[in-house]
Parts: structure tokens; C-alpha cells; sequence
């Protein structure tokens, strides 16, 4: 089970980031939104994502329970497995405001809503959960592949992920600024 989440985990990665730089341009101007294959590709996104979490709520009960079995459950050195499951409980509330605030259809055009203040926190709140989650489990994502020594991996691993995250924060926050300050 935990061969398969790691090989969902990559391709929610790979999305993700093909995700995160399209809706960066689409939020700064670059791109034109509504593009079909962008649609398909967050859909695909969301769909791996659900069966990632099933997966870790699975992967996650069983851990509780061989803990409960043994009779030690050591919850304070376990400090990383509860930073992977509440950065991943974050991220799933953050996915679903980020559905709901960034979505909208009226009539054939693709209209996004308003973005203000709530809606910049909660779109920087998911950067961050993101951030978390999956850099505290490049780790294990790489055990569970059989990787060794890839040190150099891991770390131009992260270096493009922060790259990535901290271009989608900026664009959320200039996207924030033509809402607010650009258009009034």
C-alpha cells in the first residue's frame, strides 16, 4: 500500500506543479484561464488526491493500531508523523476553499470570483500546508522507492519546490492586488 501512495503522491506532485506554474501565469495574466486541458488536468489532480488521502487514513489506522497493539505509542517523539497528517488535514480544507473561491461557471465564460482579503490568506495558507506536507514527506517518498543515498536529489528536489511554492504565492498575492488596489 504504501508502494502505490508513493507512485499517487509523485503524480499529484507532477500535477501540482503543472498546475501551480499554469494558475500562476493565469493569476498574473499570462495565460488565459479557462482552457479545457487545464480543467482536465486539476480534475485528474483532485481524483489521485482523494485516493492519496484514503490511502494515508488507511496507511495512518494502521500505524494507531499496531502502536495500541504494542502498548507504547510514543506521540511525543513522533513529532514528523503528526506534522505529515495535520499538514495534510490543512491541506485538504485549503484544497476545498481553493475549489470554492477560485471556481465559478457563468454561462460559457469562466469567471473567477472576487479575490480579497480571505480569500489571499486562505490561498497562502494552502502554499504553506503544501509546502509542509510534501517536505516533510520527500523523505519517505523516496524510502518507499528504495532510493539511497540522494542526498543531492533531495535537496535540488526541494530547492524546486520552494522555487514553485513561492511563485504561487507571489502570484496570489499580486492577483490580490489587481482585485484590490489595480480595478478599484
Amino acid at each position: 500500500m504504501r508502494k502505490w501512495n508513493a507512485i499517487i503522491s509523485v503524480l499529484v506532485i507532477a500535477l501540482l506543479l503543472i498546475h501551480a506554474i499554469a494558475g500562476g501565469y493565469q493569476l498574473l495574466g499570462v495565460l488565459p484561464g479557462g482552457r479545457a486541458w487545464l480543467k482536465v488536468l486539476s480534475w485528474s489532480m483532485m481524483a489521485l488526491l482523494t485516493v492519496h488521502v484514503i490511502l494515508g487514513v488507511c496507511l495512518t489506522v494502521k500505524t494507531l493500531r499496531a502502536c495500541k497493539k504494542s502498548g507504547v505509542s510514543y506521540f511525543r517523539e513522533n513529532k514528523l508523523f503528526w506534522t505529515r497528517r495535520i499538514s495534510g488535514f490543512a491541506m485538504i480544507l485549503f484544497v476545498a476553499f481553493h475549489v470554492v473561491i477560485l471556481t465559478g461557471i457563468n454561462g460559457e465564460a469562466y469567471r473567477l470570483r472576487p479575490f480579497g482579503t480571505l480569500q489571499l490568506v486562505g490561498s497562502l495558507l494552502l502554499v504553506i500546508s503544501v509546502a509542509v506536507h510534501i517536505l516533510s514527506n520527500i523523505k519517505p517518498l523516496l524510502i518507499a522507492f528504495g532510493a539511497k543515498g540522494v542526498g543531492a536529489f533531495i535537496k535540488d528536489m526541494l530547492l524546486v519546490l520552494s522555487v514553485v511554492l513561492l511563485f504561487c504565492g507571489v502570484a496570489f498575492i499580486i492577483y490580490f492586488l489587481r482585485w484590490n488596489v489595480l480595478w478599484r
